[in-house]
């Protein structure tokens, strides 16, 4: 019986080892981890807990993320799971050589690194050993550098995606070796260049997807290979060539999608042949001619997009589709008269873009009962009110109808529609107060009405919604400003409307509010220092109101506060020398996100308007975290300008122009790096221009007229370019190339020794000479022709009186 024991045991042992893997791949993943965590040490605040079974005293076939084979002879590790392996509040990048040790795992076949921050290029030596790979994922990384050739000698590889990283360079011409590749997926990179020809030795291909990329020019004919193809993912690069004629070769194909190119010509003939297609996404290229009707015969086809072309679709046309769409997009395709009676048979579709046609007449009530998920009718010349049925659909989640000529009040059943997410009504002639229901859409998240005539009150929002912009600028809203709105609330635009009252201390309760636009009301009273406490705003537009009193010094403690705006109101005293204490505005930083990345389909937002370099023009919600601006004019602030505003290194515009400052320009506004308006008209100050202004290679409009300003205007780099009278006009003594007065010599300088006669210069002291001899010779010569009765006086200095914006 002992003995049968001891048998069983050594039994045991042995066919538990067998079921263990490798102590080689063992320790090369301990090593991975090791390297993992060297490399993150440093950060303070992460969790790398999908690491945490990885022990030496385990099994590593146990390990999470792990996959091991299933034969009863092996256990060696085919499968890598490490995706979003580090979690943290800001991204820690990992350097890509942690991933070193993976080479060692010969019996890999699949291996996700996807969603990390993998920084560097790609380690060749990882994938020399990794011959069985069969499904490579390294998406939404930030790799750069070109593809290891290596890549492309893993011939049994059939998913490769390296989407959403810097990877630049053509693909290698090796990618002709992967003849086994089933699915290919680069998407979102920077890749540069051709698309290669060997492309098409990819024969078994059954999924192309390179979107979003760098490459242009044609896409190769070799594509035209590649018969096992179902879906040609080409999206968002710069091919700028037509549509392949024989793409229709390709008869396995389900998604055809080329949208976001500069394709020419029309919609090639052969794409009928394609029996199997259910995608077809051609938006958003330079297209022409007519839109053929037999692609409504493909009956399998479910997702049209033809927007953003110069397509024009035929209006007379009687249509009956033979296909069943789920999502058609017809924008700006010039159709016109009524939205076509034919949509009405598409009984399965949840999007809808006629945006940006000549549709006209009223909101069809077919529509508004085929429960549509998105609708998007704007920039066309719709009438009439909106049906209340619109709002008692059970899939409406997308309502964008902007600009225009609907009318009347909104529907009272609005809150109905419990499951929008999107309303866009902006720029249109709808009047009376906001329906109350409207405040119980939990799951609302965008509202704009701006541009239209509602007036009253602002009905009161639930602090628990989801809503975070709200844009109900340029309306007739009146009373005090209204505050009671979601925690979730990030943009608020009240903008161009009759509210009243002083700014209410209670806004600090909005604590992840980033954009505050008052402009253009009659508010009152002094900016109140709680203002301070809005840690997270970014925009603070006021101007335009009444506001008085000296700018608060707590105003710094807006860390991230990047546009200030509180031109045109009555704010007196001197600038706080603080305001260069601005973060946001020394080192502007890229952390507001435009609001239309929230969402994958076409979502224009009203843009933020301000005083730039001169004229009132609107700064685009998808760009505006490019922007610092600091806009302190028509008010009555006086003292001197605080040397401390050259600290502003990320300002784009400063603008205090029209007030009573006094004293000189500091030398210090030559650090203002990023400057490209510096506008101190009509203010008192003296002395001279600083020459440190020279400095500012991206100043391109300055204006310090109406001072008391003397001396040469500083010369070199942008300011050669300063060349309008008008911006130096009305100060007392200035000169200089830039308004055609020389300057007097300079006494101090030493005599400057005047070149041979056939030498070519010019000086302003030479020009000094020139004109005092020239002046008197045409004098002479006017007089003894007797052409002369009276000499006018010379006006030295033209007046220039700015008009008020």
């Amino acid at each position: 019986m002992a003995e049968l024991r001891l048998l069983l045991f050594s039994l045991s042992i042995l066919f538990s080892t067998s079921l263990c893997c490798p102590d080689d791949q063992k320790l090369a993943l301990l090593h991975f981890k090791s390297s993992l965590l060297d490399s993150i040490n440093s950060s303070t605040q992460y969790s790398l807990s999908s690491l945490d079974s990885w022990d030496d005293s385990s099994d590593c076939c146990h390990w999470d993320m792990v996959t091991c084979s299933s034969r009863s002879n092996s256990r060696k590790v085919v499968a890598l799971h490490l995706d979003s392996l580090v979690l943290a509040e800001q991204p820690i990048p990992i350097p890509s050589m942690v991933l070193s040790p993976l080479s060692l795992i010969k019996s890999l076949m699949l291996l996700d690194i996807s969603s990390n921050y993998i920084v560097g290029e790609i380690p060749p030596g990882v994938f020399s050993n990794l011959s069985k790979l069969v499904h490579l994922d390294m998406m939404q990384n930030n790799f750069s550098g070109s593809i290891p050739p290596q890549i492309f000698h893993l011939r049994y590889l059939q998913y490769l995606d390296m989407s959403s990283n810097l990877l630049k360079g053509v693909i290698s011409k090796e990618v002709g070796s992967l003849l086994n590749l089933r699915v290919l997926k680069l998407d979102d990179n920077s890749l540069g260049g051709y698309i290669p020809e060997e492309i098409g030795n990819l024969t078994k291909l059954q999924q192309l997807n390179l979107r979003s990329n760098n490459f242009f020019g044609m896409i190769p004919s070799s594509v035209l290979f590649l018969k096992e193809l179902e879906i040609l993912e080409l999206r968002d690069n710069s091919l700028s060539v037509e549509i392949p004629k024989d793409i229709g070769d390709l008869t396995n194909l389900t998604t055809l999608a080329l949208s976001g190119n500069r394709m020419t010509g029309g919609i090639t003939s052969s794409i009928q042949k394609l029996h199997k297609l259910e995608t077809l996404r051609l938006e958003n290229n330079v297209l022409s001619g007519g839109i053929p009707t037999w692609l409504f015969d493909i009956k399998s086809l479910k997702d049209l997009f033809l927007g953003g072309n110069n397509l024009t679709w035929n209006n007379t046309v009687n249509l009956e589709p033979k296909c069943m769409l789920a999502q058609l997009s017809l924008s700006s395709c010039r159709l016109a008269g009524r939205i076509p009676d034919w949509i009405s048979t598409q009984k399965d579709l949840v999007f809808l873009d006629l945006s940006r046609n000549k549709l006209e007449g009223p909101f069809p009530e077919w529509v508004a009962e085929m429960d549509i998920g998105s609708i998007f009718l704007s920039d066309n010349n719709l009438t009439g009110s909106l049906p209340p049925r619109l709002f008692r659909s059970e899939s409406l989640s997308v309502l964008a109808l902007s600009r225009n000529s609907f009318s009347g009040e909104l529907p009272s059943n609005i809150g109905d529609a419990i499951k929008v997410m999107i309303l866009v009504f902006s720029g249109n002639n709808f009047s009376g107060q906001i329906p109350k229901s409207i405040s119980k859409i939990y799951r609302l998240l965008l509202l704009d009405l701006s541009g239209n005539r509602f007036s009253g009150n602002i009905p009161d929002f639930r602090p628990n919604a989801l809503l975070a912009y709200i844009d109900f600028s340029y309306n007739e809203f009146s009373g005090e400003i209204p505050v009671i709105f979601s925690q979730e609330t990030r943009i608020l635009s009240l903008g161009k409307n009759m509210f009243s009252g002083k700014l209410p201390s209670n806004l600090t309760d909005l604590n992840n509010l980033e954009h505050l636009d008052l402009h253009d009301n009659r508010i009152a009273g002094e900016l109140p220092m709680s203002l301070s406490q809005m840690s997270t705003l970014q925009v603070l537009n006021l101007r335009n109101n009444t506001l008085e009193g000296s700018i608060p010094s707590t105003i710094t403690n807006l860390t991230n506060l990047r546009i200030l705006d509180v031109s045109s109101n009555n704010l007196s005293g001197e600038i706080p020398a603080k305001l260069g204490d601005l973060v946001g505005m020394i080192d502007t930083p890229n952390t507001l996100r435009s609001v239309s990345d929230m969402f994958t389909f076409p979502i224009e937002f009203s843009d933020l308007i301000v005083n730039w370099k001169k004229s009132k023009q609107g700064l685009s919600s998808h760009s505006l975290e490019i922007y610092s601006l600091l806009d302190l004019s028509k008010n009555q602030l006086s003292g001197q300008l605080p040397a401390s505003l050259g600290h502003l290194k990320g300002l784009k515009l400063l603008n205090i122009s029209y007030n009573h400052l006094s004293g000189k320009i500091p030398a210090t506004f030559g650090n203002l790096e990023s400057l490209e308006s510096l506008d101190l008209s009509r203010n008192r100050l003296s002395g001279s221009i600083p020459r440190t202004l020279s400095k500012l290679q991206e100043l391109t409009t300055l204006d310090v007229s109406n001072n008391k300003l003397e001396g040469q205007i500083p010369v070199g780099g942008q300011m050669d370019t300063m060349n309008d009278p008008n911006s130096y006009a009305n100060n007392s003594g200035l000169c200089g190339f830039q308004i055609l007065l020389p300057c007097p010599p300079d006494p101090e300088q030493p005599q400057v020794k005047q070149p041979e006669a056939d030498d070519s210069w010019f000086s302003w002291q030479g020009a000094g000479i020139g004109y005092s001899v020239g002046f008197f010779a045409t004098i002479t010569i006017i007089l003894v022709s007797g052409c002369i009765s009276r000499l006018p006086p010379q006006n030295r200095h033209r007046s220039h009186r700015r008009q008020r914006v």
